[in-house]
């Protein structure tokens, strides 16, 4: 693991190639907001392979998954590939060749997720926040994840020009009515607010009698309990996990199928 001067001294060796591949969003002023730089000493690590969009596995045998954002999925299992798995997994791997193989990396808070993998926000020999570019080039998903939430607005900023632009997975609207879930896993949605309501349990905002988002109790302080109770009859879009509270026989009578569980503000706004 290398330090912040010897990942500094990547961006004297940047070749053309390189240049090639940043984006002209990376160079225009007006989008300066998304250069996410990094908050604290950045380490140099090499790159074994790009595994998707949004992981990678290094020379050492750490796996990293990059904070902040959720590419599509690639097929496992006999499954087909999702729309933009195979272009996001490609458009990472330009930008690690284009830091000849070798990307700065900062630990995030939680550095390891449930799986193993280490988690870390990841920098080109240029200094620019590669889960910034993935998302400002619609080829993922802004994902907010407490306790590692340091960058999220600019990020925000990244997946907000690539959705006014109709970039990638923003060309067409990915956005589900909560009234079109069918199946568990990430997902983007929308749907009216018809009940608020707080208990030992955390947070609980009902859309439709279809979906409820829980807010946990130990992320209540993270949220303005005064705003979600706002939300009552105002339309509203949520990002994050679906479950299916039938399959693990936790669903009782006249509660909501799925559940998505909250994990930062980030992950919810109201809309006009």
């Amino acid at each position: 693991m290398g330090s912040l001067h010897g990942f500094s001294s990547l961006v004297k060796k940047a070749s053309l190639a390189g240049a090639f591949f940043v984006s002209a969003i990376w160079l225009a002023p007006a989008q300066a907001e998304v250069f996410c730089p990094a908050l604290t000493a950045v380490s140099t690590v090499e790159v074994q392979r790009v595994v998707d969009g949004d992981t990678l596995r290094l020379q050492d045998g750490r796996s990293v998954r990059m904070i902040g954002v959720n590419a599509p999925e690639t097929g496992k299992k006999g499954r087909s590939d999702e729309p933009f798995a195979v272009a996001a997994r490609q458009r990472l791997q330009a930008l690690v060749d284009a830091s000849d193989g070798r990307v700065g990396m900062v630990l995030g808070r939680e550095s390891k997720d449930r799986y193993g993998r280490t988690l870390a926000h990841l920098y080109d020999a240029n200094g620019a926040n590669l889960e910034a570019q993935i998302l400002a080039e619609g080829l993922g998903f802004l994902v907010a994840v407490a306790p590692n939430v340091d960058l999220v607005a600019c990020q925000q900023a990244a997946e907000r020009s690539a959705r006014q632009a109709r970039l990638g997975l923003w060309r067409q609207s990915p956005i589900q009515k909560v009234t079109q879930i069918k199946r568990s896993g990430f997902a983007v949605v929308s749907g009216q607010v018809s009940k608020v309501e707080r208990n030992r349990g955390g947070i609980w905002i009902e859309l439709q009698g279809s979906l409820v988002l829980k807010v946990a109790p130990n992320l209540v302080d993270q949220f303005d309990s005064a705003m979600l109770t706002r939300l009552q009859g105002r339309h509203i879009e949520a990002r994050g996990w679906v479950l299916d509270r039938s399959r693990r026989g936790g669903l009782k009578r006249g509660q909501a199928r799925w559940l998505l569980p909250l994990t930062d503000p980030g992950m919810l706004q109201s809309v006009p």
